[in-house]
């Protein structure tokens, strides 16, 4: 098995960011530091990511969490700030988030430790829609609703066509939902910013067709059996 599936299947993280941590000479292979992604890792090999023993074959768990806003999408972080791995500290497996929303951002994220599943919803190909309600101040204009819609330049990185409705609206704040498929960093803030508008509030609220629903910030749940094969099918 590649050494970057292996980490993914022990539950650390996602093969995309095990390829990180290999890169950074954070991985040793039977007391090696291991450089090589495409390491096959053989019986007996001992795999040590970050000074600890890890081993693939862990029973494979899914969460539906409601990020609240000043939470890092991360399993640690080396400034000290709290992470949504904080909030699931009576879970037994050792989860990692899928994906990410950043700081200020709130809603829908999915927390696990299958490797293959986090790469599958998280790789660009399979163009999984995601849902989120934006808040901003006054209202916008048609001209800037279409220009959000066609795609726009976020900074070398043109937007594929979204859908975007206004919800609600008065002089002092609108209310909008913006579905897209992709998952550049701070992507739905840099567009608005790209047609002049800041975003006052931000919250996903559905990826594919599993809702946030009633979970409160900080809250979360086991997907069911039906949600956990309909994201894999995606």
């Amino acid at each position: 098995m590649r050494i970057n599936k292996y980490i993914a299947n022990a539950g650390i993280t996602s093969r995309r960011k095990a390829d990180e941590l290999i890169q950074k000479g954070q991985v040793q292979v039977n007391g090696e530091k291991m450089t090589e992604p495409g390491y096959d890792v053989a019986e007996g090999d001992v795999v040590i990511v970050n000074g600890n023993k890890v081993e693939a074959g862990e029973k494979k768990v899914y969460y539906i969490m409601n990020k609240p806003i000043g939470f890092i999408t991360s399993v640690d972080d080396d400034k000290g700030r709290e992470t949504v791995v904080d909030l699931m500290a009576d879970v037994e497996e050792r989860v990692f988030p899928v994906g990410r929303l950043d700081y200020n951002t709130s809603g829908l994220l999915f927390m696990t430790n299958d490797g293959d599943f986090a790469y599958k919803m998280t790789h660009p190909k399979n163009r999984v829609d995601k849902i989120y309600r934006v808040r901003i101040a006054g209202t916008i204009s048609k001209e800037k609703l279409s220009k959000l819609r066609h795609g726009v330049d976020i900074g070398g990185f043109v937007t594929s066509r979204a859908r975007v409705d206004v919800i609600t609206w008065n002089r002092h704040s609108s209310i909008l939902e913006i579905t897209i498929h992709e998952g550049k960093n701070r992507q739905i803030r840099r567009m608005f910013a790209a047609v002049g508008i800041n975003v006052q509030e931000l919250e996903r609220i559905q990826v594919g067709n599993i809702k946030l629903g009633h979970l409160k910030p900080g809250q979360y749940r086991r997907l069911t059996e039906g949600e956990i094969e309909y994201l894999k099918t995606l």
